[in-house]
């Protein structure tokens, strides 16, 4: 594997997450990819098949101009485990779950009603914040994806 092709790689994946995480998925896609049944599996589906599009669609230009040599197989492998450990986190209850095996609990709530410190305005109200633990978590997971699938698309 070269470092320069890896590097490419990943950064092009990371960016790509980004943008399809937070400008493609759809506001539907995020409020039922947790939900239980059907209605869960299949926003997250979607979201998960704009995500890993969105991937492909940033991915592969940057490897034609940057003149890198990617295998079918490397690329089929790389966004499958992609997709797949992304699907898997986005159900949110399996990222909870995690969270609690790991003594990650507290924070995962960070920053919702169920954390003891939530954040609340001076007439204790909930107050705006930035996000909470279990987005922090679920972002540090499919970073770790993110570089298992840049792993596997640059060395097979």
């Amino acid at each position: 594997m070269d470092a320069a092709t890896f590097a490419a790689v990943f950064i092009a994946l990371y960016v790509a997450h980004s943008v399809g995480d937070h400008w493609v998925q759809t506001s539907a896609q995020s409020a039922n990819k947790g939900q239980a049944g059907w209605t869960g599996r299949l926003a997250g589906a979607r979201h998960v098949a704009t995500l890993t599009t969105t991937k492909v669609a940033l991915l592969l230009p940057a490897a034609a101009l940057l003149g890198l040599h990617l295998s079918a197989l490397g690329l089929v492998a790389g966004l499958g485990v992609d997709a797949v450990s992304h699907w898997w986190a986005d159900r949110r209850s399996t990222l909870a779950w995690l969270a609690k095996v790991t003594g990650q609990s507290e924070f995962y709530n960070l920053g919702t009603g169920a954390h003891p410190a939530h954040p609340i305005t001076a007439k204790g109200t909930p107050a705006a914040h930035l996000g909470t633990g279990a987005y922090a978590l679920d972002q540090s997971f499919h970073h770790l994806w993110l570089l298992i699938a840049a792993v596997l698309i640059t060395t097979l």
